[in-house]
């Protein structure tokens, strides 16, 4: 067991060095296939030594090996995050195909994060591969089609109506997010998505805004607050509605 799941860290970091990728060429429009991986600094392209995550930003001292110009640390712990991320996951789920398309779903909700906090946009193309994977998930998986509708139906027609209702206040890809994360959760854990990304985006906000890290004039992404609620429903739902009702029972 120590061992597979050593293996899905491992998975995970070296997915998570492609996420960087993905972070940073696709709000630019950039392929992410080439050019190959490269400093922005110099332009040197980067081998394979260089790109070893997580190991070669340690080794490396976090510059670049060519022109000594320093990496952001966000890099690494990009991948590490994927990693960790994984290997929960691979306590909840038995080795399979249902996996894969979890990890699939997961590595999304980091790409999605990431973006949203650089850009406050969230890709359509993040957003189908996303939907197609769900699709796969249920088929393979849940195989309930009924409680992805609704959950579909739910938490985006929820968020539709915050949409309406704050005058640009909440994004349209919070919505669009909000759809696809309800068809992967079902209704249930969709609702209970919804409730955790509501408060822990209301306790962060309120901390930054106290702080004055952040003015009530500034752009606050929603976006991450659902893809972190959308990983812990979709991991601990169970029990977290048990726990739940019965606390409150």
């Amino acid at each position: 067991m120590v061992l597979l799941l050593f293996s899905y860290f491992i998975v995970g970091l070296i997915v998570g060095s492609f996420l960087n990728v993905c972070i940073y060429r696709l709000p630019l429009g950039r392929s992410i296939v080439s050019p190959p991986s490269a400093c922005g600094t110099c332009g040197h392209v980067l081998g394979p030594l260089d790109m070893i995550p997580v190991l070669s930003y340690i080794f490396s001292g976090g510059k670049c090996r060519y022109c000594g110009s320093a990496y952001s640390m966000r890099y690494a712990i990009v991948e590490l995050l994927t990693g960790i991320l994984f290997v929960l996951c691979g306590l909840q789920y038995l080795p399979s195909i249902a996996l894969l398309l979890v990890f699939a779903f997961v590595a999304s909700l980091v790409v999605i994060t990431f973006i949203d906090f650089d850009y406050q946009i969230i890709l359509d193309k993040i957003l189908i591969f996303m939907l197609v994977c769900g699709i796969a998930y249920v088929a393979v998986y849940t195989k309930d089609y009924s409680d992805a509708f609704y959950g579909m139906l739910v938490a985006g027609s929820l968020m539709l109506i915050i949409y309406f209702l704050s005058r640009g206040g909440m994004g349209a890809g919070d919505v669009k997010l909000s759809f696809v994360l309800g068809f992967w959760l079902g209704w249930k854990a969709a609702l209970l998505c919804l409730l955790l990304a509501f408060v822990m985006g209301g306790i962060i906000g309120t901390i930054l805004l106290a702080s004055g890290a952040k003015s009530r004039k500034d752009p606050i992404p929603f976006g991450p607050y659902l893809c972190l609620g959308a990983y812990l429903s979709l991991l601990y739902a169970p029990y977290m509605l048990f726990y739940y009702w019965h606390f409150f029972s």
